[in-house]
């Protein structure tokens, strides 16, 4: 004889991503990357400064401090653009690669002009990424689906 199978739990359950990592390594995270991805850009940014030059105690400064502001703004827009509605999110990252990427072109003597239009096209390109992702991803009130 053919029984109907018992109802399953998950099809009443809300289904939830589940949490891989700790909260300690959530807290790593969110305190090395910032400090990892400004190192990074800090040390590319006096290279290309550089210019297959000696290192000298002026280019390892500017290295430092250009990896400080990366890393302290990318802390900022990676704390504050989750609060913002999804347009505004995805401004907020357009204007930070934009920049980032603007000032990274400027320093092999590029153009004003040239840095900004590459900047430009670079955030406008991370800009549609981010705002399709966030706008796939969340209902009209900025709360996640899924």
């Amino acid at each position: 004889m053919a029984h109907a199978a018992p109802a399953s739990r998950t099809m009443t359950m809300p289904r939830r991503r589940p949490d891989v990592f700790g909260p300690r390594v959530h807290l790593a995270v969110k305190v090395g990357l910032p400090v990892v991805l400004g190192l990074t850009y800090g040390y590319w940014a006096a290279a290309v400064r550089r210019d297959a030059g000696p290192i000298t105690g002026w280019n390892l400064l500017f290295g430092f401090v250009t990896a400080l502001v990366f890393a302290l703004v990318f802390a900022a827009v990676c704390a504050l653009a989750p609060l913002l509605p999804r347009e505004l999110h995805a401004l907020c990252w357009f204007v930070f690669s934009g920049a980032a990427f603007g000032f990274l072109y400027s320093q092999s003597g590029a153009s004003v002009l040239s840095s900004s239009g590459l900047g430009l096209v670079t955030g406008a390109a991370v800009f549609a990424m981010v705002f399709y992702r966030y706008y796939t991803h969340e209902d009209a009130a900025g709360r996640r689906i899924g």
